[in-house]
């Protein structure tokens, strides 16, 4: 076996150490290639072609087979009986002989053949691997660098809309417009976290497609700040999102010791202020998730004080009556925290001043000895657990 090009094992060890692909896996599909190079430039079969590649010797070899004949047909897959005893005394009609190959003999074009089949199975391997480290990372939350903007054209053709290309690393994720925070600056080289939305196996290349405008960003930034959310005290039962605007979270703890919103916000609120400072500023209700609807709901509207909740669950609505001076608030600018109160909750809302519940007689409608009866329920229960 001769010895083979020393550049050839370096180069080798290079595309292990920045490919980060095995060894082995390199020679298998180097040998792969090589062989498909010898076949085009011989015109012969893969049984006519043996390339053997050892590290450890630091070698390299390639070689036709040849048949024995008595009268050759196919120079490149036959030699005669005379040339073949020329080598070999013992030759006889019907054997193979080896005939070891120079690279140079190649070819040029057999060369660069091989070599874009070495490059394209690589492309394959990091493109697969790409794949795997972040398909286990759909749904969850990453930081990348912003690296560039380009433009997309709308299927009018005329209308553009600007993506956001992100380096995650080791692969560039895709931020589209319909998933950013409106208004939000994306500067080159700035570092920012994402939801990671989806990850598609496509033949280019795997395609990462990223959010920041989703409610569940929220989510994954309080999971990482709030350790009680880490190991499950405390749980995020709902959360509705306006993206870089405001955001209303519900939560609830299990563990009676631990207050939910307390955990959530942090000392001197140093947990929520570090979620709204990844968001732009973006404001933040922390509220307590309640399993009764009319509870839940008066604690969703929240900062708005609220004076009664009348809930309809078979049509999945309610009633809310606040002070007159509370109305607005209530209500929010353009309606956006009674919007963001169904949302979290899953019901229609319908918010009235108390003077406007007052006009249209809606006092006389609303059943309270049904509200009573459950206060006094519930303090007879908390009494009793109070005795026990």
């Amino acid at each position: 076996m001769a010895t083979a090009n020393n550049e050839f094992f370096e180069a080798l060890s290079a595309l292990e150490k920045e490919r980060g692909l095995p060894e082995d896996y390199l020679i298998d599909k180097i040998k792969a290639a090589i062989v498909i190079a010898v076949k085009k430039d011989y015109e012969v079969e893969d049984d006519n072609v043996v390339v053997d590649i050892d590290p450890e010797l630091g070698a390299f070899r390639a070689s036709l087979l040849r048949d024995i004949v008595e009268e050759v047909e196919n120079p490149h897959t036959q030699v005669s009986l005379e040339d073949a005893q020329k080598v070999r005394k013992s030759y006889k009609v019907g054997q193979r002989m080896v005939t070891p190959l120079k690279t140079k003999e190649f070819g040029r074009i057999a060369a660069q053949i091989a070599k874009a089949i070495i490059l394209q199975k690589l492309r394959e391997e990091e493109n697969r691997a790409v794949y795997e480290r972040y398909k286990l990372m759909e749904r969850d939350l990453v930081s990348g660098v912003i690296s560039r903007h380009f433009e997309r054209r709308g299927e009018d053709g005329k209308s553009t809309t600007v993506n956001v290309s992100v380096n995650l690393g080791k692969a560039e994720a895709t931020l589209m417009a319909g998933e950013q925070i409106k208004g939000e600056e994306y500067k080159v080289n700035t570092r920012m976290k994402f939801y990671v939305v989806e990850v598609k196996d496509l033949p280019k290349g795997p395609k990462i497609l990223l959010s920041r405008s989703r409610p569940e960003l929220v989510k994954r930034l309080f999971e990482a700040e709030v350790a009680e959310i880490k190991d499950g005290t405390v749980e995020i039962k709902a959360i509705s999102r306006e993206a870089g605007s405001r955001t209303k979270m519900a939560v609830c703890s299990h563990d009676e010791n631990v207050d939910a919103v307390g955990a959530c916000v942090g000392v001197n609120s140093s947990r929520v202020n570090a979620v709204v400072d990844e968001l732009g500023g973006e404001k933040i209700d922390i509220i307590n998730w309640d399993e009764n609807a009319a509870q839940f709901i008066e604690n969703a509207l929240s900062p708005s004080k609220v004076i009664f909740v009348a809930v309809d669950d078979d049509e999945h609505s309610a009633l809310v009556v606040v002070p007159d001076s509370q109305l607005s608030l209530a209500i929010g600018k353009a309606g956006q925290n009674a919007r963001l109160t169904a949302k979290l909750t899953g019901y229609k809302i319908d918010i009235k001043s108390e003077s406007q519940a007052e006009e249209e007689g809606l006092f006389d409608e609303i059943d309270f000895s049904a509200a009573e009866e459950t206060e006094q329920s519930d303090e007879t229960a908390q009494d009793n657990e109070g005795q026990e």
